[in-house]
């Protein structure tokens, strides 16, 4: 990907989220749901971001739309700081940045039909004649594999798997530049699965689209991404292209979740690498490394400092201790 140019260019993002109490319902703490996470995308890549449920990666996507608001960061798209935008100017850039629900279930309008699903957004950002809605509207409903007949259907009479086809035309029909794909399977038949990421991949060919790939299935996410970051409790603690991740793993995080996938040979011996205790909770994080409580090889220094980022080998980086 290296003859791209950076699309995306995210600085030290944090979002916080205020806990409340007392009679005058004030902060008492904070969540902090993403920590300084910092990363770049580039023109027609796809970066995939994983980790376990509630370690901050939708948040992070999220953030990143500005569909919740940062505390702290930069956050760089095609070198438009977007945290210094005013309403106006982000409801005009939003066509250039679109996000794939998780569930196309409640992500789509039950009363209304695909063909008003599909026009609505481009009657939000361009004017066009009837005919010029028309024909944009079927072009994307051809592309995501939507019969002519079928726009007329609401969203009820279709499949969890061609729900979420509606979803993407939806998302893709303004012909955005960067994509936020937010567990876009998950709710799917895996039968259905290899489908819908067949057809993000041909989409961004055909569109030069740059994507961020949120899950937590370790396989989708190497089928489809060229470079994996690794987020645990709000950080990501380790990130590079995705064969460098999964074939040699330098935090001892990522070294347990790849232990947990399902060999597709099963005579070949595997050794699971078990986590001990549960997740720290991100209103309290623990001082020093995050996960030093679940780590094996946890020093004393885990216990009391936040980890640098070690670059081991070319763009693969870890923040762990043990590269100090």
């Amino acid at each position: 990907m290296s003859e791209h140019k950076v699309l995306l260019d995210v600085q030290g993002l944090k979002t916080y989220f205020p806990v409340r109490g007392g009679i005058l319902h004030k902060a008492v703490g904070y969540v902090h749901a993403v920590e300084d996470v910092s990363f770049t995308i580039r023109e027609q890549e796809t970066f995939g971001l994983v980790g376990e449920s509630g370690c901050g990666k939708s948040t992070t996507g999220r953030t990143i739309l500005r569909l919740i608001e940062p505390t702290a960061g930069r956050i760089l798209f095609d070198d438009t700081d977007l945290c210094a935008l005013g309403q106006e100017e982000m409801r005009l850039q939003r066509r250039n940045m679109q996000l794939v629900f998780q569930d196309p279930y409640a992500s789509l309008n039950p009363r209304m039909t695909v063909r008003k699903l599909l026009a609505e957004p481009l009657l939000t950002h361009f004017q066009l004649t009837p005919q010029e809605l028309e024909e944009q509207v079927q072009w994307m409903a051809a592309a995501v594999g939507l019969a002519p007949e079928q726009l007329d259907r609401y969203p009820h009479q279709f499949s969890g798997g061609q729900r979420q086809r509606i979803s993407i035309a939806r998302a893709l029909i303004c012909k955005p530049r960067f994509v936020v794909a937010d567990e876009p399977v998950s709710a799917l038949d895996v039968s259905i699965q290899s489908q819908i990421l067949n057809l993000l991949m041909s989409l961004q060919e055909e569109l030069k689209l740059s994507y961020l790939f949120i899950s937590h299935d370790l396989n989708v996410v190497r089928h489809i991404s060229s470079r994996v970051g690794v987020m645990y409790l709000g950080r990501i603690v380790e990130l590079g292209d995705t064969e460098a991740v999964y074939d040699r793993p330098l935090h001892p995080y990522t070294q347990a979740l790849l232990s947990a996938i399902p060999k597709r040979d099963p005579s070949e011996v595997k050794e699971r690498i078990r986590l001990e205790g549960d997740v720290p909770s991100p209103a309290n994080p623990p001082k020093g490394c995050a996960f030093h409580d679940r780590c094996a090889r946890c020093m004393g220094i885990c216990k009391e400092q936040v980890p640098a980022v070690h670059e081991p080998e070319p763009g693969h980086t870890v923040a762990c201790h043990l590269y100090d």
